[in-house]
């Protein structure tokens, strides 16, 4: 258990929040990255996850700024209206656009 500033506190520790992130298809191929475990303090909106990850990946602003990049929290595609906050243990998934025929 690592200590954490912000995060809540039990005893003398605080605890780390992890969010595992998981890139598909081109994204993955574009960020060279599969799969990415973000450290959060407390729950956040997954505007503000998205702002965090970008700054951790350097060549993924474009990605998040795109409006057709899906995304999913523990394997539930979010609508505009419908994302529920990110929290510990959640899995974030990102997606490219989907078509099909």
């Amino acid at each position: 258990m690592k200590k954490r500033e912000g995060a809540p506190v039990i005893g003398i520790w605080a605890l780390e929040i992890m969010v595992k992130v998981l890139f598909f298809a081109a994204l993955r191929e574009t960020l060279k990255c599969a799969e990415l475990n973000v450290s959060i303090s407390g729950t956040m909106s997954i505007d503000d996850f998205k702002k965090l990850v970008s700054d951790q990946l350097p060549d993924s602003g474009e990605m998040f700024a795109r409006q057709d990049t899906l995304c999913s929290v523990n394997q539930n595609i979010l609508s505009v209206n419908s994302a529920p906050p990110i929290k510990d243990g959640d899995e974030v998934a990102f997606f490219p656009p989907v078509t099909g025929g």
